[in-house]
């Protein structure tokens, strides 16, 4: 595996808030994160079937674009009863005329386990790819999950997405219902990034 032996990291994100975090968390490490806006580069079109594919489109991307190695993340929520889906549509289910509503994607995921007829406890797992790509064309990559199961109504103002209707395994409240710190102890992304630092920069 690659040790990442740079001291400036590309994050491929326009999210300031996902931006902090990562910087907070290889800040140890002695690395400078910069993030995609900071460079003025567009979001390339996620064109493939996989949390890993996409993922990699966006590393390369960046990585070819600014000459710095890049890191990028796929994530969603795949539900068994579901065949899987949302999978990497996730984010997609929620797209409407004047922004994102996850609200109603939530609403749409309970309605078809609905009419799935499937027995619950409706199994499911958040999933985190992340890579790491240098522009030599090298790349890492770091696959995190979050397991529990759906459940209705939604609970939870806390965190985002499809946190409210996602209860992980061991607890009794959602994500949408567990402080955003807490959250990010037992997260998917987690799971991920502790992977990623202990591969490459540990």
């Amino acid at each position: 595996m690659r040790k990442f032996t740079d001291d400036t990291l590309l994050v491929a994100t326009h999210n300031a808030g996902k931006l902090e975090e990562i910087g907070t968390l290889l800040a140890p490490y002695g690395v400078q994160v910069i993030g995609a806006a900071e460079r003025g580069l567009s979001e390339p079109e996620e064109t493939e079937t996989t949390f890993v594919g996409n993922a990699r489109i966006k590393a390369h991307a960046a990585a070819q674009a600014t000459g710095l190695p890049a890191l990028s993340d796929d994530s969603g929520i795949v539900i068994d009863a579901l065949g899987g889906a949302p999978g990497v549509h996730t984010a997609d289910w929620a797209i409407t005329e004047t922004g994102r509503d996850f609200v109603m994607a939530m609403t749409r995921a309970y309605d078809m386990l609905v009419a799935s007829k499937q027995p619950q406890p409706w199994t499911a797992r958040f999933c985190c790819t992340l890579v790491l790509a240098w522009p030599d064309g090298h790349d890492e990559v770091f696959e995190g999950t979050a397991e529990g199961w759906i459940v209705w109504p939604m609970r939870g103002t806390q965190g985002h997405g499809y946190d409210p209707i996602f209860q992980p395994l061991g607890h009794d409240v959602t994500f949408g219902e567990i402080d955003r710190w807490a959250k990010n102890r037992i997260s998917h992304r987690a799971d991920a990034f502790h992977k990623l630092v202990k591969g490459c920069f540990g």
